[in-house]
């Protein structure tokens, strides 16, 4: 997985998992993966060293994938919207079953 497509499934995690982090850490993810902030950025708006940012970055990732690797609601979130992209799924249905799907099941 390149670093685009790495940053891309983080973000995804960020969104279904976010919720289930520290108030810290879901802020400094957020400022850094949805917000685009730099380390250095972060670190100067929290008052915090940027060592500091790395670290929390590195162990809200680790919980992020853990999540996800035991729970797997993006592995299946993405095997449904394959499912219902190659199948002859009513329009209608279709659009309501990604709503359900955006909006976090």
């Amino acid at each position: 997985m390149n670093d685009l497509a790495q940053f891309e499934y983080i973000n995804e995690l960020l969104q279904i998992y976010g919720s289930l982090l520290t108030k810290t850490q879901l802020k400094i993810m957020k400022s850094y993966y949805v917000f685009n902030l730099s380390l250095s950025e972060i670190s100067e708006e929290l008052n915090i060293s940027r060592s500091a940012v790395k670290d929390c970055l590195d162990k809200a990732k680790a919980k992020l994938l853990n999540y996800e690797e035991n729970l797997k609601i993006h592995t299946k979130t993405m095997q449904i919207t394959d499912i219902l992209e190659k199948n002859d799924v009513d329009k209608e249905v279709k659009e309501k079953i990604l709503e359900v799907i955006d909006n976090g099941i």
